[in-house]
């Protein structure tokens, strides 16, 4: 069956990110080795499996594989020999990505969530205690981190790095159906003892029919770890590719026909193929003027929160006037139009 991380922590399968930080803290001062001197062993092997649990669960990435797979699915494959814990998949190809997990060192997590090594100075533990005293007391524990569980010390906190921006391509026929893209990135993986690991991860981007220039997708923490600083957000913005036929206004999609004078006048039918490689055929009846626009309802782009309403199709004309014309020619107008 394996290890049941929610049991452990004490929370349940819908725990949001707050939840599980409250856990994490109460859980682990309570069995760190250095607060329980007389169980050391017990402690330790508490205090690692919080700290597991904790690292799996926080990690929406992990979390959703040890939610599908169970333990055995996270700890399937071992990591090259000496490489820093964490998460990365491998694109194999046809074949499924393989997710790789590696518990990080127990401790390195407890300094990086609490910004120290050990709250229980000269008892152990590595880095020292920035709490005077040296003992560990119910009073110190109250004032630093209070009934929230909030620290109050002056404890220098990691700082996230500024968000990774880079565009995403799509044409104008990937932004009508809807389209999954899958970008292949690089990062750095690092351990508190700042040793890193270059690895490979495959994003997946379910690009939604409708969807604009500008929209941003945003993997939280993608980017290279490193000590005491948070990892970059990485951010894909929607780019649009320009289009041979159409270009996008909002919602709308517009055209422009080239017609002669005489389309003009005597009536045009437009033919066009949509995004989505339908024929349409538009029969034009009323005199083409230079402003004239011919409004197709419901041909435009899908509108993102409502997929089943779409905005119109708008046709635009571009007439082509004779640069001259012949004294008949020009007659036989006047007669025609009565003029």
């Amino acid at each position: 069956m394996g290890v049941d991380y929610y049991r452990i922590l004490q929370v349940d399968k819908n725990s949001k990110d707050e939840d599980l930080k409250k856990a994490y803290r109460k859980l682990a001062m309570k069995w760190h080795p250095d607060k329980n001197p007389n169980n050391k062993k017990e402690a330790e092997a508490k205090f690692k499996q919080i700290s597991e649990a904790y690292e799996v669960l926080s990690d929406p990435q992990k979390r959703a594989v040890y939610d599908q797979y169970g333990e055995e699915g996270l700890k399937g494959q071992v990591p090259p020999p000496g490489g820093p814990g964490g998460a990365t998949f491998f694109h194999t190809g046809d074949g499924p990505d393989v997710f790789r997990f590696n518990p990080r060192n127990a401790n390195d997590i407890f300094a990086e969530f609490f910004g120290f090594s050990t709250p229980f100075g000269g008892m152990g533990g590595r880095g020292g205690s920035r709490f005077p005293g040296g003992m560990f007391s119910n009073d110190i524990f109250g004032s630093s981190f209070g009934e929230g569980g909030s620290m109050n010390m002056n404890q220098p906190q990691p700082r996230k790095a500024p968000p990774i921006e880079n565009y995403l391509p799509c044409t104008l026929e990937e932004l009508y159906k809807g389209t999954t893209k899958k970008m292949k990135i690089s990062r750095q993986i690092a351990d508190m003892s700042g040793k890193t690991m270059q690895v490979e991860e495959i994003l997946t981007i379910e690009v939604k029919p409708g969807w604009k220039k500008g929209t941003k997708i945003t993997f939280p923490e993608k980017g290279n770890e490193q000590p005491n600083v948070i990892p970059a957000d990485l951010v894909f913005m929607i780019d649009e590719k320009p289009h041979d036929v159409f270009t996008r206004e909002g919602n709308d999609l517009v055209v422009t026909q080239k017609i002669s004078l005489a389309e003009a006048l005597t009536g045009y039918t437009v033919h066009l193929t949509s995004l989505d490689g339908r024929k349409l055929t538009i029969p034009i009846n009323n005199v083409i003027h230079p402003t004239y626009e011919e409004i197709v309802p419901r041909e435009g782009m899908p509108i993102p929160k409502e997929p089943s309403r779409r905005g119109n199709l708008r046709i635009k004309f571009d007439i082509k006037f004779p640069s001259k014309l012949t004294a008949d020619q020009k007659a036989g107008i006047k007669k025609l139009l009565g003029t």
